[in-house]
């Protein structure tokens, strides 16, 4: 890793309030100590303890910039792990690139996107999975990816997984050890400890492997697909839960030929809404296009809404209707609506239809029980989900490591039952202990490093 001293701009680009310049790596007092005119005559930066904040001003020779808050840390105890000074300045673009371009001037180099958080893992400040979980909280847009990304931040599954894996590399270098003594027939690794540690590492891997399809959805936006026949009021609904027109609305049949999606967070959850192309037989090839990707976003739902309108349609057909999308949906949560009960009495129409499971009523022109569809949506995702404290794994990298680690700790598991020889074992443990360091970090390459911080913030 480079030593060279650092500097970028850490708040947003553009006008602002106030904007914060953030310079890491050894030089970073030196540097900005000579530029930093202190309101208290005599103050050097040089001089002044870690975890402090100097008013002052900054200047070029002597020409003032802006009056700053200058920000230190001394490391180890920072950030980074390095020395870094954080210098508050008001938010003008002319002041930043002023500032900037001084500190370049006088020794530093622009930082690259996520070299600070880069440093502070390079430094032992946190593992990976922690560093990325830095980008996640900065781009975390509802309540529920916030709590995910910093549960991940402060530790998450990384702390649990790094005592296994402690356990673990001790029994593959007692097995290691063996092979030494291959021909006096000894054994350091007691067999039946080592598989009751697997059993715990597999039980503790298939749980964040089967918290990925939550996590993922979570991170990335529940989707939900709005489907029914044609003219039902699909495009009516999607208006009313965003509160806006976003899709066209019209009596005429198979007015929506193609997907249209937007995104709204409920209860801290964010909710991908899917208006669907409706579902009928017809010759029109564009329309037959619409209901053919109408069938693939069913199958990427995670909640399928089925619309129709209570004041025409056949309970019994509703119902064939359903079993059809139940095919389609396999262990998707199928929510029938029924709409437009504002055209007749809600009362005998609730009474027709009182046989169907589940059944919401509801007047999308009307607005009609639209906040009891939402609370109904957050009750079916939550069901046995999100109501305990367990940790979810949402990163895409971390899964793949989480399931190539279990493969082989089963592997291990089926070597012992089997009574293979110490060197096949030592072999599959060893893949093992590499797929579990992939996720914190003690086993990296170049290109794996690159393509986590290249999507980082300069600043971070």
């Amino acid at each position: 890793m480079k030593k060279d001293t650092i500097c970028a701009l850490a708040t947003a680009s553009g006008m602002g309030a106030i904007a914060i310049i953030r310079v890491s790596g050894p030089e970073a007092f030196t540097i900005c100590d000579p530029l930093f005119t202190s309101v208290k005559q005599g103050k050097r930066l040089l001089n002044q303890k870690t975890h402090t904040i100097h008013l002052g001003t900054f200047r070029n020779e002597g020409q003032l910039i802006d009056e700053v808050l200058v920000s230190l840390f001394k490391g180890p105890n920072s950030y980074t792990g390095e020395n870094i000074v954080e210098i508050s300045c008001h938010g003008s673009s002319y002041i930043q690139q002023q500032i900037l371009q001084l500190l370049i001037k006088k020794g530093c180099r622009t930082a690259q996107a996520g070299e600070f958080t880069f440093r502070a893992f390079m430094n032992g400040k946190m593992d990976l999975s922690q560093a990325e979980a830095v980008a996640d909280l900065i781009s975390s847009s509802n309540e529920k990816s916030h709590d995910l990304a910093l549960t991940q931040m402060r530790g998450g599954f990384s702390s649990e997984i790094q005592t296994l894996r402690q356990e673990l590399i001790k029994f593959a270098s007692l097995i290691e050890l063996e092979l030494d003594f291959s021909t006096e027939d000894v054994a350091f690794a007691d067999r039946d400890q080592l598989n009751g540690l697997l059993n715990r590492l597999k039980q503790v891997l298939r749980r964040l492997v089967d918290s990925f399809a939550l996590g993922n959805v979570i991170k990335n936006g529940i989707p939900v697909a709005i489907v029914g026949e044609p003219n039902v009021g699909k495009s009516t609904l999607l208006n009313a839960l965003l509160n806006e027109e976003r899709a066209i609305v019209s009596e005429i049949a198979g007015t929506t030929r193609d997907t249209v999606e937007d995104e709204i967070v409920i209860e801290g959850m964010s909710f991908r809404f899917i208006d669907t192309a409706g579902i009928r037989d017809t010759q029109d090839t564009i329309e037959s296009i619409g209901i053919e990707k109408t069938f693939e976003k069913i199958k990427q739902a995670k909640v399928v809404l089925y619309l129709f309108d209570a004041s025409t349609a056949n309970p019994a057909e509703v119902y064939l209707e359903m079993k059809k999308l139940e095919a389609h949906t396999e262990s998707k949560q199928l929510i029938a609506i029924a709409n437009k009960v504002d055209k007749g009495i809600v009362s005998e129409i609730e009474e027709v239809f009182a046989e169907l499971p589940n059944i919401l009523f509801i007047s999308a022109k009307q607005k009609n029980n639209i906040t009891k569809l939402k609370s109904l949506l957050t009750e079916k995702v939550k069901q046995g989900l999100l109501s305990n404290d367990d940790v979810i794994v949402s990163n895409s990298r971390h899964f793949e490591a989480l399931s190539n680690a279990l493969d082989h700790v089963v592997l291990v598991q089926n070597g012992l039952e089997m009574g293979i020889s110490g060197d096949l074992l030592a072999m599959d443990i060893r893949q093992s202990l590499f797929h579990l360091g992939e996720i914190t970090g003690e086993i990296t390459t170049d290109d794996l490093l690159d393509s986590i911080f290249r999507d980082f913030c300069i600043g971070k």
